[in-house]
């Protein structure tokens, strides 16, 4: 049998502007494209119609026909990566395979398993960035360090996208964000010698789900006004590409290229995910920590019944629940929104942001660890930020701000302003209070 290459999919599910596809077709050998149904992850998962692996089986399904189209299959396993791998090596003369980089502490631990075991039979695990424009040691201050406050680090991210350009041009000219157009070399160099059927999602033990997901596409009219409302969550002022970018279903250069091209928020926004995404590379403690360990040092109260009336969205402040039952319900929640919710989680309740990071992560269809725990951490206080523990957001002054009219609330809390809809769960001030005296306490000590 001849030789291939194998493409491995992980985060980035699509066939345009992939890099590492445009690697391995350009590489001389018949490509066999790859995806592993992950059960280290797939196995954690409490819900069993969980949407995410939906949308994914999907996305697979869709891939694999398109591959079809062009003369290849889509090799699809479920199981444990190096077992997958052990298998994969004994069935394919395998060259060398090609993939993207994934910066989260398993996906380092799975990928220098898998690199290892491959190099025992003398194959190279290729590597290349793709879900980001800068990595972790690309963006670096003056005293090559990595930075940890965002504006700075915008800076520098914004100057390095244009190097050597004094008046930055428009985004096709930046070498940062040029297409590697992977789709154009499909026909003709893609493997076919294979018969293996997709796992469905019950063979899996997943169920599947109604749910029809966001367009990777938006209005352009959308994105040139989008720092006028994108912090209205009853508008639709936001692109909702959350869950694309997550699985790599559309191209992180395309998108920064029209963002360049029209609205700076909204590219201050996939700047955010690079900076986020540079923190847990660089300072993966972050994973399980607070990035400033004195805030690890915080009394949490940690109240369990509590905690429940917050996931369920009955804490008697309409712009929290509105947001915690549009989550439960959908999926999603409108950023804005998540800051309040994680505000009045750590700040007014005084519950570690480690509980709200991880049920997000339950519920988010785009759940990204790096954005979730940068985040979560923001909104804590504990994180990068350079704003001091005393930010403590008023969720009453938030709902009279963004959403004046109440059209956001009355659409997911409709017993608002009925006997049926409880009372505030903890006073404001008082809680703002409490949650000083708190952070002082742990961060400073008693003498604080």
């Amino acid at each position: 049998m001849q030789k291939v290459v194998v493409f491995w999919f992980r985060r980035d599910l699509r066939l345009e502007d992939n890099t590492a596809l445009f690697h391995a077709l350009s590489a001389g050998y018949p490509v066999l494209p790859l995806f592993i149904f992950d059960r280290n992850i797939l196995d954690e998962l409490e819900d069993r119609s969980d949407l995410r692996v939906n949308f994914i089986h999907q996305t697979i399904l869709s891939l694999a026909a398109t591959l079809h189209e062009h003369g290849g299959q889509l090799l699809v396993k479920y199981g444990k990566p190096q077992e997958v791998w052990q298998e994969l090596l004994r069935e394919y003369p395998i060259a060398a395979v090609y993939t993207n980089r994934d910066y989260e502490p398993y996906a380092r631990q799975r990928d220098a398993a898998v690199a290892a075991l491959l190099a025992e039979s003398g194959i190279t695990l290729h590597t290349f960035k793709d879900h980001v424009i800068f990595e972790e040691q690309e963006i670096l201050s003056k005293s090559g360090t990595p930075y940890t406050v965002f504006t700075p680090y915008s800076r520098t991210w914004k100057a390095a996208l244009f190097p050597g350009q004094t008046t930055p041009g428009s985004g096709k000219d930046s070498p940062h964000l040029q297409a590697f157009p992977s789709e154009k070399l499909l026909t003709g160099n893609l493997f076919a010698a294979i018969s293996t059927p997709i796992p469905s999602l019950a063979a899996m033990n997943f169920e599947p789900a109604e749910m029809s997901f966001p367009p990777t596409t938006v209005s352009q009219e959308l994105i040139r006004h989008y720092d006028e409302t994108r912090n209205f969550p009853a508008q639709r002022g936001t692109s909702r590409l959350g869950i694309h970018f997550r699985f790599g279903t559309i191209s992180i250069r395309e998108k920064a290229r029209k963002a360049l091209a029209l609205n700076e928020t909204y590219l201050n926004e996939l700047i955010w995910r690079d900076f986020y995404a540079q923190i847990l590379a660089n300072f993966p403690h972050v994973a399980t920590q607070s990035f400033r360990p004195e805030y690890d040092r915080i009394a949490w109260r940690n109240d369990e019944a509590e905690f429940q009336r917050w996931c369920a969205g009955t804490t008697g402040y309409p712009i929290v629940d509105a947001g915690m039952r549009e989550l439960n319900t959908t999926g999603f929640m409108h950023n804005r929104v998540r800051m309040i919710t994680a505000s009045f989680l750590t700040k007014h309740l005084l519950i570690d942001w480690r509980w709200g990071e991880a049920y997000f992560a339950k519920k988010l269809l785009d759940f990204d660890l790096a954005s979730n725990n940068g985040g979560w951490q923001w909104a804590a206080g504990c994180g990068t930020d350079a704003a001091p523990y005393f930010r403590v957001f008023n969720p009453t002054a938030q709902q009279e701000k963004f959403d004046p009219e109440l059209k956001y609330v009355r659409r997911w809390v409709p017993e608002y302003g009925t006997t049926r809809y409880p009372r505030p769960m903890v006073d404001h001030k008082t809680a703002r209070e409490r949650c000083l005296a708190v952070y002082q306490k742990g961060i400073k000590g008693d003498e604080g």
